[in-house]
């Protein structure tokens, strides 16, 4: 896709679990004077159910399709910050459906980093395994193509939020001009 043919008005954050998407995402929304929304969120509010129940009672494919009509959904909206689902980005159509509307930036992190952040979540169906660091690495694996074609990637090993906040808000607007003008 060309960048003629998007109309940026939204940013997107992608990445593994633990790398900050929402942490980050609320505070550049907060900088930009954008709406924050997390798409797995928004999949609890409309189904009435936590990620967890519905990947053990309807399988992770059910799961994507929602996670789908999410995407199709916030395609109509402006001015929002999106912290997406991990995986969401893996299904190429999400991802093109996002760079329409978003500039879409990958939060990086290490295997080793991810597990120590997220090793004591319960809420994590994926992880639900004996060795989760083994698995953090294999769908890290996986997912490394797909991560790579986000417009940004951004190392968020050792920097502190706000500093990434603030760097991913200045990147921002820096591409603005290429499509309209801010807020």
């Amino acid at each position: 896709m060309s960048s003629d043919d998007r109309t940026i008005h939204n940013l997107a954050l992608a990445g593994f679990m633990g790398t900050g998407k929402t942490s980050v995402g609320r505070l550049v929304a907060g900088i930009l004077h954008f709406e924050f929304v997390d798409t797995d969120e928004m999949i609890e509010t409309q189904t009435g159910r936590r990620i967890a129940q519905i990947f053990t009672e309807d399988g992770e494919p059910a799961f994507r399709k929602i996670e789908s009509e999410m995407v199709r959904q916030l395609s109509c909206r402006r001015n929002l910050v999106i912290s997406t689902g991990g995986g969401l980005i893996l299904n190429q159509d999400n991802l093109d459906s996002l760079k329409q509307h978003a500039w879409v930036v990958c939060l990086w992190a290490s295997a080793e980093t991810i597990y120590h952040r997220i090793r004591n979540q319960t809420h994590r169906p994926l992880l639900q395994c004996p060795d989760p660091l083994a698995r953090i690495r294999e769908l890290l694996g996986e997912r490394d193509s797909a991560y790579r074609q986000a417009d940004m990637l951004l190392n968020c090993e050792a920097r502190p939020l706000r500093e990434m906040a603030s760097h991913l808000a200045y990147q921002f607007r820096s591409v603005l001009p290429l499509t309209e003008t801010p807020p």
